[in-house]
């Protein structure tokens, strides 16, 4: 049993676009047999998990995330900066890995991941190969609230006397 479980789908897309034109764009077959998508997004669309569709959890919570890679052409290498998966059922199957950062996720495979929230913050979800992140869209967001733990973790920063 975990507190909170979520659903993400990784896909890759192809535009005769570029990234950010607006409107409707049509399919690219060049673009895709290269492999050069102009979008790697969760959930369809650029800033699916941000803002008011973040991801929640509380601390103390545990979050269990089914992660599907839709591709159709790239590896997804999952990953939430700031946390530790405690267990990763590699490729969704019976196999499970524990205390892992980083998974791959095959195209048209997934994963499944679970992790106890500690501290509250912002940890961002992210395809770690971090251009897709950062320039194609591939970013989500998790909202832990709840009381901080020190003994976790303090933004304080120590000095010598």
């Amino acid at each position: 049993k975990v507190d909170k479980e979520y659903y993400v789908m990784q896909g890759d897309f192809y535009t005769k676009g570029k990234y950010g034109d607006p409107g409707m764009q049509a399919f690219d077959m060049n673009k895709a047999v290269d492999e050069h998508p102009d979008y790697v997004v969760f959930n369809g669309k650029v800033g699916a998990l941000t803002g008011d569709k973040a991801l929640t959890a509380k601390v103390g919570e545990t979050v269990r995330i089914y992660m599907g890679n839709g591709g159709p052409n790239l590896v997804s290498s999952f990953h939430v900066i700031g946390e530790i998966f405690d267990n990763v059922y590699l490729e969704g199957g019976s196999t499970v890995s524990h205390n892992i950062q980083t998974t791959m996720i095959p195209a048209g495979g997934s994963a499944i991941v679970e992790f106890k929230c500690d501290v509250p913050g912002e940890y961002v979800l992210v395809d770690h190969s971090l251009s897709r992140a950062f320039n194609k869209g591939c970013i989500g967001k998790l909202k832990v609230t709840g009381e901080p733990n020190e003994k976790v973790f303090s933004a304080k920063t120590l000095t010598k006397e």
